[in-house]
């Protein structure tokens, strides 16, 4: 009676709350946070869940039972009548199994069952879900298990629990696992250094705000374009007359179409726990921007990809297709999903902003520097993370961060770390120490007050508080370069204070004197990865090279770093990934590339001869029977008049012409890669004899379009797509 008493009384505070409409008061309504937990699980239980997600300790059979009642309860309550375990598979998208709450009894009457091992783990098929290897076809046994640091949340008419997927010898088959373990590792790391300046602090927890940029393009024309639907973007297509060149789309007034999706999403994100925030135009035609309040990383990347389900779903309602392409349309800004990361204390304290104090700004330095040196040492890691076929696209284009990863800190905060790198080694002086804090360090709060400006061509920047991870691709699951830079700095971390150590314990420094020490070096020896020019120019990718800096430009050149021996030592010490699992996940992202390379051409084929070579055909017959009427008129009198349409007619032949050939040649390429049994020169095969023939290929296609009446063109063309109210 207690659980149907407070589920009444909540659905209809719920129901009171959804009129006033207010987003403050209707957020969350449909999450089992701490407000429901509060509400319907005993102390006992709660304690134990809090436990839990505080220190990622166990919750026995008994307590789980309870969270499983209470869960079903509070669910039921609000119309539900199935849950599912919501997971991450290696696909870059999620899954979910729906099973009703409904079971028999053995003597044939029904009741609503959900128990604690319900919640806390199912086994669904994992035969055909990418495994790189780990699992065969038919070992189809996998788990998801429970991650209570995510909390549930009800979505339509289903109850969702976050949980990871392993495989039944106990390897991750996900994205979420390798995080969650990275983030643990972040934190065990990053307590151990911030208790050189705050005793207090217990916990520190990696912090991210996605910016997550899509294309909205009507769900009709959408449907008529054969490349969009199955590729996600366009193939062939004339940039239109006019683009984004007049800057006149970017923050401006959102059109109602537009507004109307945009209201309906927010309220459902809000609803579900997600705290969006921002909402604009972006800079290309049809293409716009959301973004939440920063959260905890983990929580953060199943925010991200719950919203894309639920534009998907919302999209379909107000008759869009929402396109997370990250280069749907050529000749326009393609689309990215900035990740600002950060590191936060239980204490409330953000460990990359200057405090009020010397030590709280030495404090910042260690936690800045630190993170310029993991990314200087694993910096061809990291640009891993950013790596697929549809980034490629975007990537190294004036619209996006180079494939050469660099940091951004500006001319002030590089002045600063110049001077620190001039301080002299070992104790320090009372005068060079009072100089130290006060002049240098002490002044970092200032200098940031007025260092504001961003270079948006760094892969990697720092933005007063922050770093932006400029590079990841618009439909990217965030679990995968939050992995890596997590890992990467963790490791970082765990060196800097072994060297902090030795210094204080071996040589008898001051704390403080030995955090300089070890931070002098680390900013000599990373300086190399520091750059705040222009990173589009033909000089920096010149002297990124003399640097010794990557540039791997395709997605086969920027996963080959990944079975490297320092990645595999490096997942392996911090206890992230095991070898198995790096290269299943090597092999399962290759694998990616092929087939969505694979599929392009087979969709660019199919187009040119099932539909452009016969267009253009059809209009060249009617020129020539125009022609041929216009000469059985005038006769041999006007010999000139049909110059026009003759030179038109020779243009079409020798576009059609070597669209047939190069299509021929592509698909010749496409059959010599298939055959390959190795993955890694399958892939490179994809990415060097066939990818190259689709810009050739739509290059004549392109011309095509200018030449072939409108009315018979058979696609719908960008001003139609990118223009529609």
């Amino acid at each position: 009676m207690r659980f149907d008493a407070i589920a009444e009384s909540h659905k209809r505070s719920l129901i009171s709350i959804e009129e006033k409409g207010r987003r403050s008061e209707i957020f969350g309504i449909n999450v089992f946070n701490e407000e429901r937990m509060l509400q319907y699980l005993t102390k006992d239980a709660y304690d134990h869940v809090k436990t839990a997600i505080f220190t990622g300790a166990k919750i026995d059979r008994k307590i789980a039972d309870q969270v499983a009642e209470a869960m079903k309860a509070w669910a039921i309550s609000l119309g539900t009548t199935h849950y599912t375990h919501w997971f991450q598979p290696l696909t870059g998208s999620t899954a979910e199994k729906h099973d009703a709450f409904f079971d028999l009894l053995p003597n044939g009457k029904a009741l609503e069952k959900f128990g604690g091992g319900q919640l806390v783990q199912q086994e669904p098929d994992a035969s055909s879900f990418p495994s790189g290897g780990i699992r065969n076809t038919f070992e189809a046994r996998g788990y998801t298990a429970w991650d209570p640091s995510s909390p549930a949340f009800i979505y339509g008419t289903t109850l969702c629990i976050p949980t990871v997927f392993v495989a039944y010898t106990g390897e991750a088959l996900d994205n979420k696992a390798p995080l969650l373990r990275a983030l643990h590792a972040v934190d065990e790391a990053a307590t151990a250094v911030a208790k050189y300046f705050d005793k207090n602090v217990s916990k520190v927890h990696a912090t991210l705000g996605w910016e997550q940029e899509y294309f909205l393009v009507d769900k009709a024309l959408a449907y008529s374009r054969p490349d969009i639907i199955m590729t996600g973007r366009t193939m062939v297509g004339h940039i239109p007359a006019k683009g984004q060149q007049l800057d006149d789309h970017y923050f401006g007034v959102i059109p109602n179409r537009v507004l109307s999706f945009m209201s309906d999403l927010e309220k459902e994100c809000i609803k579900i726990g997600i705290p969006v925030k921002t909402r604009h135009n972006e800079v290309a035609p049809n293409q716009f921007e959301l973004a939440p309040v920063f959260e905890e990383a983990n929580l953060a990347v199943d925010h991200n990809l719950l919203l894309m389900d639920v534009m998907e779903k919302i999209a379909d309602k107000h008759h869009f297709k929402v396109l997370f392409h990250e280069k749907p349309f050529a000749g326009i800004n393609g689309s990215g999903k900035h990740s600002n990361w950060s590191l936060a204390t239980d204490t409330g304290v953000n460990l990359l902003s200057p405090g009020s104090t010397p030590m709280k700004n030495l404090q910042f330095l260690t936690f800045f520097v630190n993170t310029i040196k993991a990314v200087d040492t694993y910096q061809e890691l990291l640009r891993s993370s950013t790596a697929s076929a549809s980034n490629d696209h975007r990537l190294g284009a004036s619209e996006a961060p180079p494939a050469i990863m660099s940091v951004f800190i500006g001319d002030q905060l590089s002045a600063v770390l110049d001077e620190l790198e001039g301080v002299s080694q070992g104790k320090l002086s009372p005068k060079e120490k009072t100089d130290l804090k006060l002049n240098v360090v002490g002044k970092i709060p200032e200098i940031l007050l007025d260092n504001t400006d961003r270079n948006r061509t760094s892969p990697f920047a720092f933005t007063g508080n922050k770093f932006e991870m400029r590079g990841v691709g618009s439909k990217t699951n965030c679990a995968k370069p939050m992995t890596i830079l997590n890992t990467i700095v963790a490791k970082q971390l765990k060196d800097f204070k072994k060297e902090v150590d030795v210094l204080v314990d071996k040589k008898n420094l001051k704390k403080d004197e030995a955090v300089f020490n070890v931070l002098r070096e680390y900013i000599k020896t990373s300086k190399r990865i520091r750059f705040d020019g222009d990173g589009y120019s033909e000089e920096w990718e010149k002297e990124a090279q003399r640097r010794k800096l990557s540039n791997n430009k395709t997605t086969p050149e920027a996963l080959k770093v990944l079975t490297s021996k320092e990645s595999l030592a490096l997942f392996k010490a911090m206890k992230v990934m095991s070898e198995v699992e790096i290269k299943a996940r090597k092999d399962v992202e290759l694998e990616d590339y092929i087939f969505r390379i694979q599929i392009e051409g087979r969709v660019l084929g199919q187009l040119m001869y099932n539909h452009i070579i016969p267009t253009a055909i059809e209009y060249q017959n009617k020129l020539i029977k125009n022609v041929i009427g216009i000469k059985e008129i005038y006769g041999a009198a006007h010999k000139t008049i049909t110059d026009g349409q003759l030179a038109i007619i020779e243009q079409i032949g020798e576009h059609v012409n070597e669209i047939k050939k190069k299509t021929d040649l592509m698909i010749e390429a496409r059959k010599r890669a298939n055959v390959l049994k190795n993955t890694e020169k399958k892939a490179f095969a994809y990415c060097d004899n066939v990818k190259p023939f689709f810009t050739e290929i739509r290059y004549r296609c392109d011309k095509l379009e200018l030449l072939v009446d409108d009315q018979l063109w058979p696609l719908t063309k960008y001003r139609e797509l990118l223009f529609v109210k």
